[in-house]
């Protein structure tokens, strides 16, 4: 009996044996025929190698098809740890990885060692294998125990090609960049040195037209700089919109790069497509520090951009208050303006930025200055609701009376604009609630037209002539019922408005209400007249009596 049990155990071990050297070999038949006799398809080695690991390295498609087909582990591993997978994939076999991924081969498995397909794969130069792990969702940071990463391995090596493919591949965005591009922003001198070395275009561009050194710029990285310039890089490289890397630098306040592209020839006054100079891009993004060096190195104080803006209007209009120090220290001209007249100062009422505001001031700006248009910076503060720029500007000399080109005061814009703080600041500050546009309209018809019921109570609050008439005799009460603002009907007739008073046309606001089928103020102010007609009525009858005596 004992003997009977060694041989039936050596019978199979035999078969196990067979079985796998039928794998290796790639013999189908035989690995089907061991099958049906219910061999273990699962079966290893002594190394732990099974039937799908030894056909999956010698590329048996076949094999490890039938293999998968009848339950084989996918990820079943060695006693190193490695799977089908790594083992395809260190073998170079293409179509074998292409299966077993499809299968649902784990991409990112580490052996004992750390080693994935992907190390795996680009330790051995098999680029295309790279290039479909990488499709396929391999993550080339994975490093084995000794902190090597299937890049490192693959420069260390040499492989050209695959280092290419996995910097190609290198992408946390979704902007995928050249080779070199990656390089550039990893600051990876040896990957660079090693693509230059193969007579890589060093101005080669990315979609958006921009070089290695341009992404250089952008990240600070000096060393790969450095590199680029010493084999050829175009320090005046313009890409798209014209933006050369010293406007990149300059964006991104790296001033250890402007140093050296102006060392390097860089065009100190290179502009871009919409006129930006370098000193534009440093004013607007607040690096003061930048903004000083290229002011040092000649930067053109008061350029302009296609829109006339000068880089006091960046810094302006960025809160950048050091910067805007700086180019005033620099004696950039404070009240500069623009194509359309404005000033660093209507920049920050615009924007809010009181800070800005009161440096501006400080140095003497013009709170009364006039864009094309004729707006102050007071009228631009009350248009965007600034508050805190408001008082600052009436603080320093602002007229509250000043009038744009049609006419309007701050507190019209105001009032329009529905900026109840602002309406009651310059109604504190003895702002005239009457002032007429050429139009002939007051802060009260133009919050009538925008529906500003609160606005229209604090102006008659304040003295507003509920009846003041515009051009064509129209009246706050004939825009609210053209409008249908049942709030403001009544608002302006308790407030004394004439009910039949009519515009040029001779319309009363119960025409226009019917006109523009207002049904409701059409109730509201035909109520209100017929009132007005019966207490007429009484008066004329008994003239001799007080009239509160019929009310």
């Amino acid at each position: 009996m004992e003997i009977e049990n060694k041989s039936t155990t050596t019978q199979a071990s035999d078969g196990n044996t067979s079985f796998l050297r039928a794998a290796r070999a790639g013999h189908l038949d035989k690995v089907l025929d061991h099958l049906k006799n219910n061999v273990d398809i699962n079966t290893s080695n002594a190394n732990g190698l099974n039937a799908l690991h030894l056909a999956s390295k010698d590329g048996h498609l076949e094999v490890v098809t039938e293999l998968l087909k009848r339950g084989a582990n996918v990820d079943s591993a060695t006693k190193k740890g490695n799977t089908a997978l790594h083992i395809a994939s260190l073998a170079g076999q293409e179509d074998v990885v292409r299966l077993l991924v499809e299968t649902g081969a784990s991409v990112n498995v580490q052996s004992q060692n750390g080693f994935t397909p992907l190390y795996m794969a680009a330790q051995e130069n098999h680029d295309n294998v790279v290039k479909f792990l990488l499709s396929n969702g391999a993550n080339q940071s994975l490093a084995t125990e000794d902190g090597f990463t299937p890049l490192a391995v693959a420069m260390q090596q040499g492989h050209d090609k695959v280092v290419a493919v996995l910097l190609e591949n290198d992408t946390r965005g979704k902007v995928r960049l050249p080779a070199l591009h990656i390089a550039a922003k990893k600051d990876d001198c040896k990957a660079a040195a090693l693509l230059l070395q193969n007579e890589h275009n060093p101005d080669v561009t990315s979609k958006s037209g921009f070089t290695p050194l341009h992404i250089a710029s952008h990240y600070g990285n000096q060393g790969i700089a450095n590199l680029l310039l010493n084999k050829g890089a175009d320090v005046n490289y313009s890409a798209k919109h014209n933006i050369t890397p010293l406007h990149v630098a300059a964006k991104w306040g790296k001033s250890n790069m402007v140093g050296l592209l102006l060392e390097k020839g860089a065009n100190i006054e290179s502009k871009t497509r919409d006129g930006l100079t370098p000193l534009h891009c440093a004013a607007r993004s607040g690096h003061e520090q930048v903004v000083d060096m290229l002011l040092e190195r000649g930067a053109p104080i008061s350029c302009k951009t296609k829109n006339g803006l000068a880089p006091l209007h960046m810094s302006s209009q960025g809160d950048h208050v050091d910067a805007a120090r700086i180019l005033l220290y620099h004696r950039a001209p404070v009240d500069e303006v623009t194509v359309d007249y404005l000033t660093a100062l209507h920049v920050a009422a615009h924007c809010g930025h009181v800070r800005v505001a009161k440096l501006l001031l400080d140095r003497k700006a013009d709170s009364n200055a006039r864009a094309l248009n004729g707006f102050t910076p007071l009228h631009i503060a009350c248009k965007k609701n600034r508050i805190k720029v408001v008082e600052l500007l009436l603080k320093h000399g602002a007229s509250i009376e000043a009038t744009t080109e049609s006419g309007l005061t701050p507190l019209h814009v105001a009032s329009f604009m529905g900026c109840m703080n602002i309406v009651i600041y310059l109604l504190q500050n003895e702002a005239n609630p009457d002032v007429p546009t050429v139009r002939g309209e007051t802060p009260l018809h133009l919050a009538a037209r925008a529906n500003q019921t609160d606005i229209i109570r604090i102006l008659l609050r304040n003295g507003a002539q509920v009846d003041a008439r515009a051009r064509e005799l129209q009246t706050p009460l004939h825009i609210a019922a053209r409008l249908g603002n049942v709030d403001i009907v009544m608002l302006l007739l308790q407030h004394g408005a004439v009910v039949d008073s009519t515009t040029k046309d001779l319309y009363t606001a119960l025409h226009i209400a019917a006109k523009e089928g207002q049904d409701e103020v059409k109730y509201l102010v035909g109520r209100r007249i017929m009132d007005h007609v019966d207490t007429l009525y009484l008066i004329d009858r008994f003239w001799a009596r007080k009239i509160e005596y019929f009310i």
